[in-house]
């Protein structure tokens, strides 16, 4: 005991516990009357002395066990490769056909400041405790265990059922070079995919981020020359060779197909494109100098969505009228992105464009797993699902049981893919979709009580970053994402279609389903602000951090923009 408080007397509340992981403060001292004071941070009871943590150097074996090695190049990257995913080229397609140019770009323009929102809510609790459990873990420490365990399972099933659609997304990119002379079974290059993903995953945490980095950088610049070839076809370089304007907003039904009940069915679809953006948090319990990086990565979310869904979705409405055969069927789905590349050049460059799509699709379904296994490890963490088996990790520090488990559950997912690529695909696209809004609004309603604890303990000031747009930004999410989810499914009642029903609403019954029945074992209450954890799991700068911080915060001119370009790209 007397080993515990010497070494914690030591450490201030600038020093880190590790040098690697640097510090999570953890409670230590038995007696809180005889518990020294650390820089203002209190020091809580133990029940038993047993609990005691005896050398602050091993710290990250109570708590995570992560490797800390996702460099700001990778956080970044991994950050976009959230944001472009199957959705922005494959759901879109979808969204254009069933609501028209107009529904499509007012949609999905309203979902990305949803999800601005939300990751400025997220953002200002991942810096505070950078853990790789993230909002799930917040939803814990300030909701209760009941709520966590619904959110942990919810969100769990969301990244699995991915994994899942990412492999149904293949077998429907890979259609477009289908011919009668060639018959090659699709679901096998779907399996070999999954297995590939796997391996990426039970590895070290720099190939997983490696491999982001690059695919992600492959998707950034496939983007651009998309804008410059949407806008050579607009002006007449077409196979029609004529001036296309906004002729599509005009075009039989457009710009409102289907009218209200069209634009409303879009939500789903826009929910699942911007699905994972909010998983970059994820990533905090590996990632170095979270204190840094996290703010800066949410910051630039506004002008992600701007350029990779907003602009995007302007050309696509503008290039493609909403009926453009083989858009989106039950059995063929061809993206917008190569229909422009097909249209600016050959079937040589749709082919192109489709390739990158397929690695794009790659990239999803990595960002999917890594996602989910590390919910799953979260929960182990936190005693709800076999603690000493989940929580296991390699010698690369990679929780390896729980990755296996998540790829598992995508696994079974996809194996019902016999029912048609189109239909599965579009089924499991609405379930993420309503998952990830769940996730959005949980996260509000967190955030609404992580700052009410802040205020009641009067900790607001300890922020470093803060939601500039608290308190209506987070009520406004719970108010808006409720309406949305609700209303969302009109197109399964009119007509009446029971496997729509369920893709739209499967998650309203999951989520209340998992918080009763853990509510039954523990009949727990939301905690009250006043008796919040601020402690446990914060996260305390190292002095290399705090030196480094401030070096980077005071450069100006060529240095500053050389330290961008080098957090980005080197």
């Amino acid at each position: 005991m007397g080993k515990a408080v010497k070494k914690l007397g030591m450490v201030s509340s600038k020093q880190s516990f590790d040098s690697r992981d640097t510090g999570l403060l953890k409670n230590v001292v038995k007696d809180p009357k005889s518990a020294p004071v650390v820089q203002n941070y209190e020091v809580t009871p133990l029940d038993s002395i047993s609990d005691a943590v005896t050398d602050l150097e091993d710290h990250d074996k109570i708590r995570e066990s992560l490797n800390r090695s996702l460099s700001p190049r990778h956080i970044n990257m991994i950050s976009v490769a959230g944001v472009i995913g199957t959705g922005l080229y494959l759901s879109t397609a979808k969204s254009l056909h069933v609501g028209g140019p107009g529904s499509l770009f007012i949609n999905y323009t309203i979902m990305g400041g949803v999800v601005y929102l939300t990751m400025l809510c997220l953002g200002e609790m991942s810096t505070f405790m950078p853990i790789s459990g993230s909002f799930c873990s917040y939803a814990k420490k300030f909701g209760c265990e009941s709520f966590a365990f619904a959110l942990m399972c919810n969100y769990w099933f969301n990244d699995a059922v991915s994994v899942a659609s990412d492999l149904t997304a293949l077998q429907l990119v890979l259609d477009y070079w289908k011919s009668s002379q060639h018959n090659f079974p699709y679901w096998a290059a779907s399996l070999l995919f999954w297995v590939f993903l796997l391996g990426l995953n039970v590895i070290h945490v720099r190939v997983y981020g490696e491999a982001e980095y690059w695919l992600a950088l492959l998707k950034v610049i496939a983007i651009v020359i998309f804008f410059i070839l949407a806008i050579v076809v607009n002006v007449g370089h077409n196979p029609d060779h004529e001036y296309i304007g906004f002729k599509y907003w005009s075009y039989k039904e457009a710009p409102f197909v289907n009218g209200f009940k069209g634009f409303v069915t879009i939500f789903v679809s826009s929910a699942f494109s911007y699905g994972g953006t909010e998983s970059i948090t994820l990533t905090a319990g590996e990632a170095r100098n979270p204190i840094r990086n996290t703010p800066r990565i949410v910051k630039t979310v506004f002008w992600r969505i701007l350029i990779f869904y907003v602009a995007t979705m302007f050309f696509i409405s503008m290039n493609i009228p909403y009926d453009y055969p083989n858009l989106s069927t039950k059995s063929v789905m061809t993206s917008p992105f190569t229909i422009i590349f097909q249209m600016a050049g050959t079937k040589a460059a749709g082919s192109f464009m489709n390739a990158v799509i397929l690695t794009s699709i790659v990239s999803a379904g990595n960002h999917a797993l890594f996602a989910g296994s590390r919910v799953l490890y979260n929960m182990g963490l936190e005693g709800f699902v076999f603690p000493k088996l989940i929580t296991k990790t390699n010698r690369y520090r990679a929780p390896y049981v729980a990755v296996i488990l998540t790829w598992a559950v995508g696994g079974l997912c996809f194996g019902a893919s016999f029912i048609g690529a189109g239909t599965l695909w579009t089924w499991l696209q609405n379930i993420v979709g309503v998952s990830n809004q769940v996730a959005w609004l949980s996260i509000a309603v967190t955030s609404i009580r992580f700052r009410k604890g802040l205020a009641q303990q009067g900790k607001t000031q300890e922020l470093q970053f803060k939601n500039w747009t608290y308190p209506y930004g987070p009520y406004f999410l719970v108010i808006f994402v409720t309406l949305i989810i609700l209303v969302q499914g009109w197109s399964a009642f009119d007509p009446w279609s029971t496997s729509d029903f369920f893709s739209y609403y499967l998650e309203l019954f999951v989520f209340p389903t998992c918080w009763l029945i853990w509510w039954i074992f523990k009949r727990d209450r939301f905690v009250k602000p006043e008796d919040m954890d601020f402690i446990t799991d914060r996260y305390i700068q190292s002095p290399q951090e705090i030196e480094e911080n401030e070096r980077l915060d005071n450069l100006k001119g060529y240095p500053k923009y050389r330290q961008i370009v080098s957090d980005y790209f080197l």
